[in-house]
């Protein structure tokens, strides 16, 4: 029998959060939870849908304490990935402590956030040490920031992960300036896009469906799109739900080739999932 971190998936869900209202929140925040999202509640809503495999992102009201999602790592070593928040000057020794457990890498939740220059030697030096690890820099932004700060991240050789179809407002326009100045820059390797969270930038299915175009135009293939629930929908818990959001999925994505590509094959390349989490 394989190691239980390297059991082939199934199935792929790349962005979810987890989270307790009692745990300490980060003194500046957009959000406060007044409920529980707990992992046992997670890994059911992924038995339900046949899913394998999830990849848990640190919430940014929890702040830099990735003590609960860690704790979930490690209770299922075999199904779940992270992406946590760190500072900047975390040491060398817990990052290697955070990839033992399991971490495949860092977000930086820059909605609302001043913008800084990611071109300076410690931001360049911070993703240069992710990058040799081979961990992805998840990024939150409105589409319209975004061609101003990826050249200077992706200079540093780090795999960028946008959020969220990179947050357009409604859907990618390609006679949009800022989107087709995105859109520009898919021919680089290093940047994948989430399908998460229509509801965040007010998209309909057909929107959606004409973002998903514009994106396989850019890159010329899916190759570098993953899905994720955004479970458990943090301010919009009354708009969704997680089977919702599973079979808008599949609305999108009709096709199963494209469903495989998307659900099982690119997150795997991108999460490491399908291999131990020492490289093999």
């Amino acid at each position: 029998m394989p190691p239980p971190s390297c059991l082939p998936p199934t199935g792929v869900d790349s962005h979810a959060h987890i989270f307790r209202n009692d745990l300490p929140l980060a003194s500046h925040r957009r959000y406060s939870p007044n409920y529980n999202a707990t992992v046992e509640q997670y890994i059911g809503h992924l038995d339900h849908c046949g899913i394998s495999h999830g990849v848990l992102v640190q919430p940014s009201f929890l702040g830099t304490d990735n003590h609960y999602l860690v704790s979930a790592l490690r209770q299922y070593p075999s199904r779940l990935r992270g992406t946590v928040v760190v500072d900047r000057d975390i040491t060398e020794g817990e990052l290697d402590k955070l990839y033992d457990d399991g971490v495949v890498g860092v977000r930086l939740n820059l909605v609302g956030q001043t913008l800084e220059d990611y071109r300076t030697t410690p931001w360049q030096t911070f993703f240069r040490r992710l990058a040799r690890r081979q961990w992805s820099v998840e990024i939150q932004r409105g589409m319209q920031d975004l061609p101003r700060i990826l050249p200077s991240i992706l200079a540093s050789g780090v795999t960028i992960v946008l959020d969220h179809f990179g947050l357009p407002d409604s859907e990618i326009d390609p006679d949009n300036t800022h989107h087709r100045a995105l859109l520009s820059l898919l021919n680089s390797e290093d940047i994948w896009v989430k399908l998460s969270a229509t509801y965040r930038s007010q998209a309909s299915l057909t929107q959606a469906r004409t973002s998903i175009h514009q994106l396989c135009e850019a890159y010329g293939h899916s190759n570098r799109l993953v899905w994720g629930s955004d479970w458990p929908h943090t301010r919009f818990e009354d708009k969704t739900t997680y089977r919702a959001q599973f079979s808008l999925m599949q609305c999108l994505l009709p096709n199963a080739d494209d469903q495989h590509r998307v659900m099982v094959e690119n997150p795997g390349k991108l999460f490491h999932i399908g291999r131990t989490r020492d490289g093999r």
